[in-house]
């Protein structure tokens, strides 16, 4: 179950991170101290802006949209701030390096689970299109449209099973390796905590929506001292909540757009089942109406969303390459992430 929206309280499932990253009598420059507070500073604005304004915002494309938008914008930032540590890879510690390379090719793993989910619901507006094209001359191929529609819809992505795999993995790898005489390195483990927690909740959210399943939607706490934890607590709690409560009550999908369309459907397949009479006809042209305006609004909604997932992948594979790139070099290369600033630009506003 969810928490309540109660006192905010730490718990550490997994051990508490900062007893590993920063250590009792641990000391940080006022110049590592600014970065690390510029770095969560940002990532606690995002987690404000995440949290939808009202009930009815909830998991409409356009807020997953912005999740994935922000998610964009805090993995440049970590980039940012690896430059700004003045930390070559030569000075990362093997362990650093071996949970980067094992967490970029699970996350681009789910950028391709998602990219084919986004894909397949595309694929069942062209269903829609026949439905509306048959209704006056050919009511029977309409109304099995309408059925392959809805089967279309129910039917499972067996990739997304194996995005709450690599969920379940991240998640239990989620402290991060201890760091050992390095204050850029602490500075630099602390930070990519909070890349790896909006990263597990946004995906989460993310699979979870895409499979109308919440029976393995993530429950994550983090440490009192992180300057974001706060706000990440109150949109977390809010939004996992709302997608149980919506599953919970019986709703076919979590999906805003996507229920709409349902919904129009389910009334045009009742009419066309039925048959409708003079005096009804009025009303079934505003069904009509309303499908192809629905299916058009998620229609737009799922390739705005597609754009981002992809920005995210290519953000994840330069930063990747880049990585294994100055890993060849050894002790000459200077920047772990040169190469992002090309897809920097490729986050879509």
């Amino acid at each position: 179950m969810s928490r309540s929206q109660g006192p905010y309280r730490p718990f550490f499932p997994f051990g508490n991170p900062f007893k590993m990253i920063l250590p009792k009598g641990s000391y940080l420059s006022p110049k590592l101290l600014s970065l690390l507070n510029t770095f969560e500073e940002s990532l606690a604005k995002r987690f404000r802006e995440l949290k939808p304004r009202d009930r009815e915002d909830t998991l409409s494309l356009s807020w997953m949209r912005l999740a994935m938008e922000l998610l964009c914008q805090t993995h440049i930032d970590i980039k940012t701030l690896i430059t700004e540590l003045e930390l070559p890879v030569s000075d990362w510690d093997d362990k650093w390096v071996d949970v980067y390379l094992d967490n970029s090719v699970k996350l681009l793993d789910m950028c391709i689970a998602f990219g084919s989910e986004i894909s397949r619901l595309n694929q069942g507006r062209l269903l829609l299109q026949c439905t509306l094209h048959k209704l006056d001359d050919r009511p029977s191929k309409a109304f099995s449209s309408l059925d392959g529609w809805r089967q279309h819809i129910s039917s499972k992505n067996p990739r997304l099973e194996n995005c709450f795999a690599i969920i379940n993995s991240l998640t239990e790898t989620l402290n991060p390796p201890k760091v050992k005489n390095s204050a850029k390195g602490k500075v630099l483990m602390r930070a990519m905590y909070g890349v790896k927690v909006i990263t597990l909740f946004v995906c989460s959210i993310f699979a979870a929506a895409f499979s109308d399943s919440a029976d393995k939607l993530v429950d994550l706490w983090v440490s009192e001292p992180c300057l974001w934890a706060e706000a990440f607590a109150d949109v977390h709690d809010f939004v996992n909540e709302q997608i149980r409560n919506i599953l919970s009550s019986g709703s076919g999908t979590v999906l805003k757009e996507l229920e709409a369309v349902n919904i129009c459907v389910k009334k045009l397949h009742f009419m066309i089942q039925d048959g409708v009479g003079p005096s009804e006809a009025e009303a079934r042209q505003n069904v009509i109406s309303d499908l192809g305006k629905r299916s058009e609004k998620l229609s737009q909604g799922l390739d705005l969303l597609t754009k981002q997932v992809d920005g995210f992948f290519q953000i994840v594979i330069t930063g990747r390459d880049a990585l294994l790139s100055n890993l060849r070099v050894g002790n000459n290369a200077t920047d772990p992430t040169q190469g992002i600033d090309n897809v920097e630009g490729q986050v879509v506003r």
